[in-house]
C-alpha cells in the first residue's frame, strides 16, 4: 500500500487530503471555448475535485457547473466503486459520471483523478477517455494510476497485484493508450497488454492526444514513467509542507531530465485540504499556496468531502484565486 516506496501511504495521506490523490502543456488543436490547458512553469492553475461519495447526482453535477461558472480550471471525479472513507454508503461511477458532467459543462477542464489502471484494459480506457474528449469538445485531462485500494479490489473481485506489479503495468497501459491515441493501427507486445493492428477512429479532439496527468509518488517505477510521458503529474506530500514540496519536485525534474524533457514540460500538480482554505483569511490562504507555487507546484485541486461545502468553493475561487493568476 505504500505508493511512494517511502515513509508515507496514500492512506495516510486521504486522511489528511481528503481526495483520492494518486499522480498541461497544450498539446493543440483545443476549440477556443476550451479552459486554457494548464501550461508546465507557467501561470497557476487552480481545480477541485468534489468526491462522489455520499452526494447525490445532483450535487456532483452541480459542483462541477459551479467550478465552471466560477472560472475555476479543472474539475476532477475520482475513480472508486465504494467510498474510500471507511463509511458505509452510496459512490457514484467516476467515469460514466465523467461522460455526463462534460455534456453539463462548457469549459472547465475534465477528468478522473486518477483512474485505477487494474480495473479497466488500457485499450477500453482509450476508447472512453477518446469519448469523453469528444463529449466535451476537446476539454479532457487523463489521469492514470496504478491503483490502490486493496479493500476494493478484494470487494469486486479485481486482482490486487504488488505494488510493483501495478506500477509495472501502468507503464504498459500508458504506453498502449499513447499507441492508440496516435497510431492509424496500434501494435504492442507486452507482458501484460497485447494489441494487433488494432484501429482506432475517431481519434481524439486534442492532438496529438489530450494531456495525461499521472498521479504517483514511487521513486523507482512511477515517477520515472511521469517524467518520460505526464503533461502533468500529481504528487502529494505530508501537509503540503513547502520544503519537502521543494525536495520532491527537484528530484523530479532530475528525472526529467534523465529521460531527456525540459523539467517545466511537465507540470506538477497537488491537492488542497478543506482546511487549508475553511477558517482562513483569502490573504492566509493565498500565502500557505504562494508559499507551495514557490516550492514548484504549478496546479492546486481542492478537494471536496460531502456534503460539499459550497461557501468554500465559492471563496477559494472568487476570494483566493483570482490574486494568485498570473
Amino acid at each position: 500500500m505504500d505508493v511512494r516506496e517511502g515513509s508515507m501511504t496514500r492512506r495516510r495521506f486521504l486522511r489528511g487530503v481528503g481526495t483520492a490523490a494518486a499522480a498541461v502543456s497544450l498539446v493543440g488543436g483545443l476549440p477556443a471555448r476550451a479552459a486554457e490547458a494548464p501550461r508546465a512553469g507557467g501561470a497557476l492553475r487552480f481545480g477541485v475535485q468534489p468526491r462522489p461519495e455520499h452526494v447525490p447526482w445532483s450535487d456532483l453535477a452541480r459542483a462541477f457547473r459551479d467550478a465552471d461558472e466560477l472560472g475555476l480550471d479543472s474539475a476532477f471525479t475520482f475513480d472508486h466503486f465504494m467510498p474510500i472513507d471507511g463509511r458505509p454508503g452510496p459512490c457514484l461511477e467516476g467515469w460514466t459520471s465523467l461522460a455526463a458532467l462534460a455534456a453539463k459543462t462548457e469549459r472547465i477542464r475534465v477528468g478522473v483523478l486518477v483512474t485505477g489502471n487494474p480495473y479497466r484494459n488500457p485499450a477500453l480506457l482509450a476508447k472512453m477517455s477518446t469519448t469523453v474528449d469528444h463529449v466535451s469538445n476537446g476539454r479532457l485531462i487523463l489521469g492514470m494510476g496504478a491503483g490502490w485500494f486493496e479493500a476494493e479490489f478484494n470487494a469486486y473481485g479485481f486482482p490486487f497485484d504488488t505494488a510493483g506489479g501495478r506500477a509495472h503495468r501502468l507503464v504498459e497501459a500508458v504506453e498502449v493508450v499513447k499507441a492508440l491515441w496516435t497510431q492509424d493501427k496500434a501494435t504492442y507486445t507486452g507482458k501484460y497488454y497485447q494489441l494487433k493492428d488494432a484501429p482506432f477512429d475517431p481519434r481524439p479532439v486534442q492532438r496529438p492526444h489530450p494531456p495525461l496527468l499521472i498521479g504517483g509518488m514511487g521513486p523507482k517505477v512511477l515517477q520515472p514513467l511521469a517524467a518520460r510521458h505526464a503533461d502533468i503529474w500529481h504528487f502529494f506530500v505530508k501537509d503540503g509542507d513547502p520544503e519537502e514540496i521543494k525536495r520532491v519536485v527537484t528530484d523530479f525534474d532530475a528525472l526529467c531530465r534523465k529521460a531527456g524533457r525540459d523539467p517545466a514540460a511537465v507540470e506538477k500538480a497537488t491537492s488542497l485540504r478543506p482546511e487549508d482554505i475553511a477558517g482562513k483569511s483569502p490573504d492566509d490562504a493565498r500565502a500557505r499556496i504562494r508559499a507551495m507555487a514557490d516550492a514548484g507546484a504549478r496546479h492546486f485541486i481542492l478537494s471536496l468531502s460531502a456534503p460539499y461545502d459550497w461557501q468554500l468553493l465559492r471563496t477559494f475561487a472568487k476570494d483566493v484565486v483570482p490574486p494568485l493568476r498570473g
